[in-house]
């Protein structure tokens, strides 16, 4: 079978996410199974126009606000006799492939943005986002979809979409290939991992922490993730104005290797962010013997199993993340339990169950 998947950013992309992750990883395991896939998406600086990267055809063209047009006249110039399937990612609007090959589409999303547009967009400019989110959801009503959590799932639900449609995959973790034994920092540290991007809520993140620093004076807060729209100097300012910037650490876009030894030195990892589609990272903390204590919002109450792996807290209340923070450290056989908990969960997930489930979806849809 071809495949081909549409996504605006590609795995080498200096702004991929958890999304980008997914997608890779489902696309190289249905290459290691006797499938052609190819990949479009967005050009970026110093990458190269075509590329195959674990089997995966990749091919980068257009910007975040073109790609889309450019997908369309190459599947209809190069494509069309040639690819059996479709899938349309979802970040934010799909690439509209319902329009030129509705029979051969099948829509992944991980997020429904909704109210989200208005945290991230002046009104008149989200206003009209999330009128166009109303009608690519309107399109897409019938197509078979593949959502990433329960909480996408009932965003979807609440949008119109038939439940029967709708297939919820299982998610997996990509660790370190060799494990590497790193100890704990030697006072309380709390960290969290994140684009810096105001719905993440890393405001929220260091307001908690100068709660927790007033009890435990030595505690850090560990900042980890790339500053692409500037907002690093506002984060800056709140921990100067709470006097806390002095415990606070930004350490910016890391590597795989440097996040996940930051994730083990660390003791706890927040997780204050107002949506996702999937909180990847609470997974990666937990493999290594970090639990997460979070708000309990969409797809951060996915990964966080409160009172067994970590915590949830009411959204918006940065004095609960600190409370709790306190709690947890101070009842050490819970922490212990917690870790315990969360490394046998992650052993349970892996992309080769995605990969599965999701083909199935595919193959069903292409049979048709």
């Amino acid at each position: 079978m071809h495949i081909l998947i549409l996504n605006w950013r590609d795995i080498k992309n200096p702004r991929a996410g958890g999304a980008e992750l997914l997608t890779h990883e489902i696309a190289k395991r249905w290459v290691a199974h006797g499938h052609t896939v190819t990949l479009f998406s967005e050009q970026y600086n110093g990458a190269v126009s075509d590329e195959i990267l674990d089997g995966v055809n990749i091919i980068r063209r257009g910007v975040w606000w073109s790609v889309h047009l450019y997908a369309m006249f190459y599947y209809i110039f190069r494509f069309r006799k040639t690819v059996d399937i479709i899938v349309d990612e979802v970040h934010w609007y799909p690439f509209f492939s319902i329009f030129y090959a509705r029979h051969k589409t099948v829509l992944l999303v991980c997020e429904v943005a909704g109210s989200l547009f208005f945290r991230l967009l002046p009104y008149p400019f989200a206003l009209l986002a999330r009128f166009i989110e109303k009608i690519y959801v309107l399109l897409y009503r019938s197509s078979p979809v593949l959502a990433i959590s329960q909480s996408t799932r009932a965003a979807l639900l609440r949008e119109g979409f038939d439940p029967a449609r709708i297939t919820v995959l299982p998610m997996g973790v990509t660790l370190p290939k060799v494990a590497t034994r790193y100890p704990k920092a030697t006072t309380l540290t709390m960290i969290v991992v994140a684009r810096l991007q105001k719905f993440k809520g890393i405001a929220d993140a260091i307001s908690a922490f100068s709660r927790i620093q007033a009890i435990i004076p030595f505690a850090n807060l560990w900042i980890v993730g790339g500053d692409s729209e500037g907002y690093q100097k506002d984060l800056e300012r709140i921990a100067k104005n709470l006097g806390v910037y002095g415990r606070v650490k930004f350490f910016g876009r890391v590597t795989d290797a440097k996040k996940f030894e930051l994730l083990a030195r660390a003791h706890i990892l927040l997780m204050p962010s107002v949506h996702e589609g999937w909180g990847l990272v609470v997974p990666e903390a937990a493999s290594q013997g970090t639990p997460a204590i979070g708000y309990r919002t969409a797809g951060v109450q996915d990964v966080i199993v409160d009172g067994k792996t970590g915590i949830l807290v009411g959204a918006g209340y940065p004095e609960k993340l600190a409370e709790e923070t306190l709690n947890l450290w101070g009842d050490q056989p819970r922490y212990r339990r917690y870790q315990a908990a969360g490394v046998k969960r992650v052993a349970s997930m892996n992309w080769d169950d995605t990969a599965r489930v999701a083909f199935l979806v595919l193959r069903q849809t292409h049979e048709k």
